[in-house]
């Protein structure tokens, strides 16, 4: 009979936090996308590939996760850093859809639909762990982040032939260590993670599904 006012309480807490963080996360990633889209026109030349980069769409995720760390669980950021990278793609592809000359066949927002269903929950968590107060976990998140971008430089070294992006996403890997670590030792032990998570994403997103998806 005492306890069930104390339940309810904390059931409705935890609902409203739950819907917090997937609206918030979803809009945010939503105004994300449209500016993604814009910027592919503002960007020149073949630096408007930045803008529709999976690493820098994986820091939506990323930042949802960490802004949430700490005010709700770790399955809510799993589904927070879904509902951004989802936000980007409906954002993004609304966009070209609505203001533009339409966005074409679907099969392209599907397959970055279906990546934004993996990708999501994997960096949303990697956002809260990176605010979390575990030293391990601390290292993992963001090593995970740093690796996204060293993805991309791979991508774009081998894969494209850009070299000035690759450069650039090389810097912003080394920017996250150096700059979101918190000491000497953790930034060390991400920088050694980085690397394989690199490899590991280059394989995997890029050569096993991104690539033979778009063809």
């Amino acid at each position: 009979m005492n306890t069930s006012p104390a339940v309810a309480p904390v059931a409705a807490t935890n609902g409203r936090a739950w819907a917090y963080a997937t609206a918030a996360a979803f809009a945010g990633g939503l105004l994300l996308g449209i500016l993604t889209n814009l910027a592919q026109g503002w960007l020149p030349g073949e630096w408007n590939q930045i803008a529709n980069s999976g690493a820098v769409w994986s820091v939506a995720a990323f930042a949802a996760g960490a802004l949430l760390a700490r005010k709700v669980s770790l399955p809510a950021a799993a589904v927070a850093g879904l509902c951004a990278e989802s936000g980007l793609v409906v954002g993004y592809y609304g966009y070209a859809e609505v203001m533009r000359d339409g966005m074409g066949s679907l099969f392209a927002p599907l397959v970055w639909l279906g990546m934004a269903f993996i990708a999501g929950p994997l960096f949303g968590v990697a956002g809260s762990w990176w605010r979390g107060n575990s030293p391990r976990h601390r290292v993992v998140g963001l090593a995970a982040l740093g690796g996204v971008f060293g993805m991309e430089a791979i991508h774009y070294a081998w894969g494209l032939h850009y070299p000035s992006q690759a450069w650039a996403c090389l810097a912003v890997l080394v920017l996250v260590v150096l700059l979101m670590g918190r000491t000497h030792k953790e930034r060390a032990l991400t920088f050694l993670a980085a690397v394989p998570f690199s490899l590991l994403a280059y394989l995997i997103f890029v050569k096993l599904i991104l690539s033979p998806a778009l063809g």
